[in-house]
């Protein structure tokens, strides 16, 4: 008996000291989830890689992980391999935070997600609660770096809503403008609200808004009609490409042709399947990347990733390969080792997020702000002979 009360005396000192080295006390002095220790730096990931928006998951997964490869084989960060888990969480706020809490059983010291604006949000309440850091590559909702904790690659809704009536303003696209948005979704009707509040600034009219919700994306041919019978020389279209595909073949059966202009949702709208590409030729629409650019890094981009995954990358794709190479930035500029716990980590990254320059796919000398917005300036695409090219 007397060995026995010995062993397990031992045994939960062994317990004990093991909890200490694999957590750390967030900002409130509470446990949080800790280095995973060992010789790895863990990078989690989030997103949809089932669903319907599952093409902007696979996209993040496959740019994420084909950055994760190139970094280990050039040494890793601070000589450390990186291991790279990519959590599904179907476009689910929900399942968004069970994904988060895997990540952070798992060890993550540092997460790229989430992909999709209201997971984003819902991840980032437990992780500031946390201390764990998140870089989102393309939540682009205010509230996706409501806290220190958190940054993004792309652009926010409402600098897109704003640069999209600037440029419609400033190159006189049109004089009437009608909008179609989706007012169930916070991407879409962030950007729409800026967009109108800029519109006042600027030489068009609105002359119709018409909303839809995701129990409605499917018929839009009284939107259209309304922004026919308005005179609307251009349809400004915040949403993504599934939906765009549906108003661009339903505005062409009823035979009307305005410009049509959106925003980086608008990218991939030419690999849907059944489209016909003609129907978005001069279509146009805000985004940080064109894989048709002539960039060499882009180029290189491109080619690694077509031979990788057989597709082309898009924008989140872009974002999340320069988001891992951020993150691998931040992590040498602070001297983060495998062994500090995951709020430390965090701690350290708050800070030098926003003493790093990267030159990435989506932005030469990209840099960030403390309020988690990365310094880049869009660029405008236009569609055209089934292709997409950069707008000079």
């Amino acid at each position: 008996m007397k060995f026995k009360k010995v062993v397990s005396a031992a045994l939960v000192a062994v317990l004990a000291v093991a909890c200490m080295s694999g957590c750390g006390d967030n900002k409130d002095g509470q446990a949080s989830a800790g280095g995973s220790g060992g010789d790895v730096v863990k990078i989690g990931g989030i997103g949809p890689v089932t669903g319907s928006a599952a093409v902007y998951g696979m996209a993040v997964k496959n740019g994420a992980e084909l950055a994760v490869k190139e970094i280990n084989e050039a040494g890793g960060i601070n000589g450390k391999q990186i291991e790279f888990d990519f959590q599904d969480d179907e476009n689910d706020a929900e399942k968004a935070v069970n994904a988060y809490n895997t990540l952070k059983d798992w060890g993550t010291h540092a997460i790229l997600g989430t992909v999709t604006s209201a997971p984003c949000v819902a991840v980032g309440e437990v992780a500031q609660a946390d201390n764990i850091f998140l870089l989102t590559p393309s939540g682009t909702a205010v509230d996706c770096v409501k806290y220190d904790n958190a940054f993004r690659v792309c652009f926010s809704d409402p600098m897109q809503g704003l640069e999209s009536a600037k440029y419609i303003g400033d190159n006189n696209l049109a004089a009437k403008v009608a909008v179609i948005y989706d007012s169930s979704d916070v991407y879409s009707s962030g950007i729409y609200e800026a967009f109108v509040k800029e519109a006042k600034n600027q030489n068009f009219e609105i002359v119709a808004a018409e909303a839809f919700t995701k129990e409605s994306n499917s018929d839009f041919s009284v939107q259209l009609q309304k922004a026919k019978d308005a005179g609307a020389e251009l349809v400004f279209l915040p949403f993504y490409y599934s939906e765009a595909s549906l108003v661009l073949k339903q505005a062409a059966g009823m035979n009307y042709a305005p410009k049509f202009f959106g925003c980086d949702g608008m990218d991939g709208i030419l690999a849907v399947k059944g489209f016909d590409a003609n129907l978005a030729n001069d279509l146009m629409f805000l985004s940080p990347f064109t894989p048709t650019s002539e960039d060499e890094a882009i180029q290189k981009f491109v080619t690694d990733f077509q031979e990788s995954y057989g597709d082309t990358p898009n924008q989140f794709a872009a974002d999340a390969y320069d988001g891992i190479y951020a993150i691998k930035a931040a992590m040498e500029k602070a001297n983060v080792t495998p062994d500090m716990s995951t709020s430390e980590i965090c701690d350290a990254l708050k800070t030098a997020m926003t003493e790093i320059t990267i030159d990435g796919v989506t932005a030469k000398s990209l840099t960030w702000q403390s309020s988690g917005e990365p310094s880049k300036e869009p660029m405008v695409v236009k569609i055209a002979d089934g292709d997409y090219a950069v707008v000079e």
